[in-house]
């Protein structure tokens, strides 16, 4: 009996078990609210089309059309990337835009195959090929093995693991899967046969053989180059001025493969296949697959091969969305991008068809075209169908070498630049060391181990900063200076103004907790400060399509009990580095990329300011090309990267605004006038 009290006494007053029974209680009263919100953030649209401008609808199918256009050459090339038939890339486009319409989160987004998913993909192709297995069978397993992933990630919230991957890692992997699909189209550009695989035989096999290459399949090839890089050149130089020629320019692969398809036809049309001048694609005539599961046995050998791609294409496509989505002011979902990638692969799976996620180049071009909403997507799904039932029988004809071109000239830009990596070596060494990692063991030995290799080296260097830890010795001479040092730093002013508000870290801040650190500032500026536009005369902003950004303030105020709009804006932004002993390059990128957020918030005047930075916070600042600042200096505040540094929180706080700084506000007043009022004043706090 005395052990049944005890037993229940302990539970009673344990710590633990109370947490459990209050979050538990908590849980339990939120739930029914918590699920109707979980179901209606899976379908976006159901927040965004009922505010839907109808003058929208002409940009949106110009974006659609300009983007179906892109897709049909790159879903050929990228296709052959992965070692299938070229037709499977072109049907593994037309569901993955329509799907997005419904679930995606950015406007910009263009989904399908891309190079990366291609290359990713061909690795397990080569794997599991010689056990019989067809080749498109193999992508449609890596494809629903990245969906199932996907979704896992996407619908439990865990997107935040992928922060666990560096920014230098990520720059390394991706050069080197660009070089090594680059080094895999130069046979067929020039034409030569009997090249074996791996970037060191490719090279080895490319110049031995160069005299058995194909004169006519390698005049293609570089013709259809030259085009390409013609026309993109000439889009940067003319196209911001002339329509024509920036629609030639962003639809240049289509261009491409309608004129040498067209000389293609017309040289081989009539010959035996064995006497065409060049090797052609040979796209039968071929429609939407009808649905079929994927082998279980042939899964079960797919899904750990998979893991690769998987990485892969979430990361760049969380990346893009979340590039597009601070270019253009708008919030995306990380888990809801994920929900979409796993839900469409796993669709795309039973029809026989390869993985796809974000590209690159093509959300650029969407943006450029300036879609206003992700109904352009239907537009995209519709001319691909329509290729799919009534053009693959002139796709018959298209030059393996334009194909070649096409994909070669696409990945280019995603090499990473030699400045990139010296960016990484002036900034932190063990990030240089990454990304070199993940650079040369992707190029030469295999995409999986590189990635792993490099999150691994990452992983052991972080637990090993945390081993050896440096440790300060004080003379008792010093002690009563210390003290008050440490009381000036960890001291809080007793007033601090309402337009101003003090983040203290508590932990090193790198990698994998940049984006959280990052996101807990801006919620908490968002929930009681106001938007700058709110401050300007009563003047509103021009509305977004997107609801999200604007969903997720109301829940915070709401959860923080805060009620009305009047509330004050913000002008000052104190970080606290006292606790800070670990500051690397992502750390450097994810503060940039805030203070862009923030700026766009809160306007530009809104001032950031340091405090109590150690010698390797401060180095790495000034490596990465930031301006540190003295407490009373003035600053530009035009740059975002200028930043003032205080020894304490109470001198920040304290500060004036800006000593001396002189800021540059740009006016437009609709009411009286179109002309741009520059106003020049003097802010004081």
């Amino acid at each position: 009996m005395k052990l049944y009290e005890r037993v229940k006494d302990d539970v009673r007053n344990d710590v633990n078990w109370n947490r459990v029974a209050r979050v538990g209680a908590r849980g339990i009263r939120a739930a029914p609210s918590a699920a109707g919100n979980y179901v209606i953030e899976k379908v976006p649209i159901v927040g965004w089309l009922p505010r839907y401008n109808y003058r929208w609808l002409l940009t949106d199918f110009v974006a659609g059309l300009t983007l179906s256009l892109m897709l049909i050459p790159q879903s050929l090339a990228y296709a052959k990337i992965a070692k299938i038939p070229v037709q499977y890339g072109l049907m593994s486009s037309w569901s993955p835009a329509v799907i997005y319409t419904f679930m995606g989160t950015s406007k910009d987004m263009s989904t399908g195959p891309t190079s990366l998913i291609g290359l990713l993909t061909s690795d397990v192709v080569d794997d599991l090929v010689e056990e019989g297995y067809s080749p498109e069978a193999i992508s449609s397993a890596v494809a629903l093995s990245m969906g199932i992933f996907m979704a896992a990630m996407g619908f439990l919230k865990l997107g935040f693991l992928l922060d666990f991957i560096s920014y230098p890692v990520l720059t390394g992997f991706i050069s080197a899967v660009a070089i090594t699909i680059g080094l895999g189209q130069v046979d067929n550009l020039i034409g030569e046969d009997n090249v074996g695989d791996g970037t060191a035989n490719i090279i080895h096999d490319v110049f031995t053989n160069f005299g058995t290459c194909n004169g006519r399949a390698a005049g293609m090839g570089i013709a259809s180059v030259i085009l390409l890089v013609s026309l993109q050149k000439a889009g940067e130089r003319w196209g911001s001025k002339n329509r024509v020629i920036w629609f030639m320019s962003i639809t240049r692969a289509f261009i491409a493969l309608l004129l040498f398809t067209g000389i293609s036809y017309a040289v081989n049309k009539g010959k035996d296949e064995d006497n065409y001048l060049f090797d052609v694609s040979k796209v039968p005539a071929t429609r939407i697959n009808a649905p079929k599961p994927v082998d279980a046995a042939l899964l079960s050998k797919a899904a750990g091969r998979s893991i690769a791609a998987f990485l892969g294409a979430s990361i760049e496509h969380i990346a893009i969305a979340r590039a597009f989505g601070l270019r253009n002011n708008y919030v995306t979902d990380p888990s809801q991008e994920l929900c979409y990638l796993g839900v469409t692969n796993i669709w795309n799976s039973f029809f026989t068809c390869m993985g796809v996620g974000g590209a690159m180049s093509r959300t650029a071009v969407n943006s450029q075209c300036q879609v206003k909403s992700p109904l352009s997507g239907v537009v995209t799904t519709g001319v691909i169908v329509l290729a799919l039932y009534k053009w693959t029988g002139a796709l018959y004809w298209v030059p393996k070498a334009t194909l070649a071109a096409i994909i070669i000239t696409a990945i280019w830009p995603l090499i990473g630049k030699p400045s990139t990596y010296y960016h990484f070596w002036k900034t932190s060494l063990a990030d240089f060391l990454a990304s070199m990692i993940a650079f040369w063991v992707s190029l030469f030995v295999s995409t999986e181990i590189g990635i792993a290799t490099a999150v691994g080296f990452n992983v052991a260097y972080v637990l090993l900063r945390q081993v050896f830890i440096r440790i300060s010795t004080v003379s008792a001479d010093s002690r009563s200076e210390l003290a008050a040092s440490l009381d000036a730093a960890r001291g809080m002013p007793p007033n601090i103004p309402a337009d101003t508000r003090v983040f203290r870290f508590e932990e090193s801040f790198f990698f994998p907790n940049v984006q959280r650190i990052k996101r807990a500032i801006l919620d908490t500026v968002q929930t009681y400060h106001s938007p700058e536009y709110n401050s300007r005369n009563g003047e509103e902003a021009e509305r977004n399509w997107s609801v999200e950004g604007e969903r997720r303030i109301a829940r915070l105020r709401k959860k923080a009990n805060i009620e009305g709009s009047n509330l004050p804006p913000i002008a000052v932004v104190i970080l606290d580095f006292a606790k800070v002993n670990f500051f690397d390059t992502s750390a450097v990128i994810g503060l940039k990329n805030f203070l862009a957020e923030l700026r766009q918030y809160a306007g530009k005047g809104v001032e950031v300011r340091l405090v109590a930075l150690n010698d390797m916070a401060r180095e790495r600042f000034e490596r990465a090309g930031w301006t540190l600042l003295d407490a009373d200096s003035s600053m530009d505040t035009s740059k975002p990267t200028n930043v003032r540094v205080f020894r304490s929180v109470g001198q920040a706080v304290q500060a004036s605004r800006a000593a001396s700084e002189i800021v540059e506000v740009i006016v437009k007043n609709d009411a009286s006038s179109d002309e741009n009022t520059t106003v020049t004043h003097r802010e004081k706090m």
